[in-house]
């Protein structure tokens, strides 16, 4: 969601920026086109004047001073004038010893410099017939002072354009986050999914949104119910199995089997072999409970009934304890972690003597596992073949009786490590280490 927002308001920003550029230099150069045409009035109108004050003399063409304007008699006054005729030419005192810049071609002329002075002129030249004669006049002022009120002008508008900006910026971040809310909650509350806080999503959103709520939320219902249905179902299989397979167990105690051992050996093997089985499905069953599908594994809130079953099943004579620090959630299904733990746990309560201990520390990249107990333990030249590859909790080394073999494969999907070492108890220390992983995962 943050990633929408940042691409939003990237795009703006840049959308803006070029836009509020590309009219900052317009509007500064329609403002200084406008300006400078102002201006050529007022020079314009001091060319005709200039052309007024040309009067035919008993020598020729004269220049009467009485109607110039005093700017031109002042030196470097800013006003300044040349005129050029077929006899000669004219320049205003306010030129002093300095040279007006002529152009080749007639009009307005702007950014032209005053050499020595420092000034820079705005200039007219025009071309005027009186008397007969082609007259040249030239008229300039110094463009200097307008300038400096311009770039002042450019100045305050960006300030205030970039003031515009920000409280544009400011305006858009609030809209789209106020428009991208629902999209907010609505990963929140996915997010709760996740951590199995909550079954289904709610369904007051946007018009846009329904649809897609809609449709995860039948998904939801119907996931669930298919899981409730599974274990149901699996419940009712062990419960209506547990029957036959005692009477067959009987039978495997009949006389009529006597005659013949392997047989007896062999089915008397598979049977228990296959109650096995269906008491740990059984077992599974009755510690997964009625989770919410995608919940966490808060060990406060688990550990206890988890010890409390454990306790039903094998009695109330082992000591279960655990270091796990209060408030500890492992950041994985909580399904798979009872698979897990109930599986090590069960196996750690057949062979234990009386002490059985749970420890889950978090470490720097993941978190630890230990289950120590103080029964036989195993051979140190044995325990890779009870970690074999492909072997199950019915396929294990006869006497040992670890179903590890699942368990493996979880913590294996996980990229995790399982290790069989010797217990500070004086039995068996099974220690899994397993990295670290987001709650949250790809919805952050």
């Amino acid at each position: 969601m943050r990633s929408i927002q940042r691409r939003l308001s990237l795009g703006l920003i840049s959308v803006l920026l070029i836009i509020g550029l590309v009219m900052a230099q317009i509007s500064l150069w329609l403002f200084e086109v406008g300006l400078q045409r102002y201006l050529e009035s007022g020079l314009r109108n001091d060319s005709e004047l200039l052309l007024v004050a040309i009067v035919r003399g008993p020598g020729g063409l004269q220049l009467d001073e009485h109607r110039l304007s005093p700017g031109y008699q002042r030196p470097y006054s800013g006003h300044y004038f040349r005129i050029d005729f077929d006899g000669g030419h004219w320049r205003s005192r306010s030129l002093w010893d300095l040279e007006l810049p002529q152009p080749d071609r007639t009009g307005l002329h702007a950014n032209l410099k005053l050499e020595k002075s420092g000034q820079s002129l705005l200039l007219l030249h025009t071309e005027y017939r009186k008397f007969g004669q082609t007259i040249s006049i030239t008229v300039a002022q110094d463009y200097t002072p307008v300038q400096a009120s311009f770039a002042l002008v450019q100045r305050i508008g960006l300030a205030l354009g970039l003031a515009a900006l920000i409280l544009i910026l400011v305006l858009q971040r609030l809209t789209v986050r106020r428009a991208l809310r629902p999209l907010d909650r609505a990963r929140e509350q996915i997010s709760q999914l996740q951590q199995g806080q909550r079954s289904q999503l709610d369904e007051e959103v946007p018009l846009e949104l329904e649809p897609l709520v809609a449709q995860i939320n039948h998904l939801l219902a119907h996931t669930e119910d298919s899981l409730k249905r599974s274990r149901n179902a699996l419940g009712n299989l062990g419960h209506a199995l547990k029957t036959p397979l005692a009477v067959l167990m009987s039978l495997t105690e009949g006389q009529k089997l006597e005659q013949h051992p392997h047989i007896r050996a062999t089915l008397r093997d598979q049977l228990q072999q296959i109650q096995q089985r269906l008491e740990r499905e059984l077992n599974r069953a009755r510690l997964s409970g009625d989770a919410l599908p995608g919940a966490r594994f808060d060990c406060d809130a688990e550990l206890e009934g988890l010890f409390s079953t454990l306790r039903m099943i094998h009695g109330e004579h082992l000591e279960l304890s655990n270091d796990v620090r209060p408030g500890l959630v492992l950041p994985w299904d909580r399904e798979d972690i009872l698979e897990l733990l109930g599986n090590l746990m069960d196996n750690a309560c057949k062979w234990a003597d009386s002490r059985i201990r749970l420890s889950i520390t978090q470490e720097p990249g993941g978190y630890c596992l230990l289950i120590d107990d103080d029964g036989p333990g195993i051979a140190e030249n044995q325990r890779e073949e009870v970690l074999g590859r492909g072997n199950r909790l019915d396929e294990q080394v006869t006497g040992h009786g670890l179903g590890l073999g699942i368990v493996k494969d979880i913590v294996e999907s996980w990229g995790g490590r399982i290790q069989l070492l010797d217990s500070r108890l004086g039995g068996l220390q099974v220690r899994i280490d397993l990295p670290e992983r987001s709650v949250h995962g790809a919805i952050t």
